[in-house]
């Protein structure tokens, strides 16, 4: 099954427990996560091609008593293909990687993307050693991720195939200071 992102990013966000924390990649996921809700709690980003995985590292190494879902594209994913080896060997309890993937480079033109051409990103992530590593289905598989966003103790990676498409642009806050500043307020509420 291939799901329609927005849908799909609806669906991983519906039931978002309290203390779960979004770090969607740039562009399609920061839109993605924008339209399902705003929240004090994604900390959305621009201009950061290739960085949402190794952010959501530090959030959750820094606030190891909230929860962490990344939330990215095949291309960013494939640009910062490092951060999952450094993921896997930190362990953080608290961290996944959910990759959205097209087979495209969707902020660049839609180029076909190496997973396109063939490279596993859940083979690169069990080879790098993720605790769990689940490449969604079905509906009851993206049910299942949604679950396991908030409550899975260890590393957990998603791949989650998308339909290559272009919803309108629902555009989040900007300004990097105010982003980071509510995701602080926010992460500081919870303790």
């Amino acid at each position: 099954m291939i799901f329609e992102r927005r849908a799909a990013m609806k669906t991983l966000l519906a039931d978002r427990p309290n203390n779960l924390f979004v770090v969607p990649g740039l562009g399609s996921c920061t839109w993605d996560t924008f339209a399902a809700g705003d929240d004090d709690r994604n900390f959305y980003l621009w201009g950061a091609m290739g960085g949402a995985a190794m952010i959501g590292l530090g959030l959750a190494l820094a606030k190891p008593n909230i929860r962490v879902a990344v939330v990215t594209g095949d291309g960013e994913m494939l640009m910062g293909m490092g951060s999952l080896a450094t993921i896997a060997v930190q362990k953080p309890k608290n961290l996944s990687v959910v990759v959205f993937d097209n087979g495209h480079y969707g902020e660049t033109g839609m180029q076909a993307s190496h997973t396109q051409g063939g490279v596993d990103l859940v083979n690169v992530a069990k080879s790098c050693g993720f605790d769990r590593v689940l490449d969604v289905a079905d509906d009851a598989g993206l049910q299942e991720l949604a679950g396991l966003l908030g409550t899975y103790e260890g590393t957990l990676f998603a791949r989650v195939p998308i339909v290559a498409d272009d919803p309108p642009r629902a555009l989040p806050e900007k300004d990097g200071v105010v982003i980071k500043d509510r995701v602080r307020r926010a992460a500081a509420a919870i303790g």
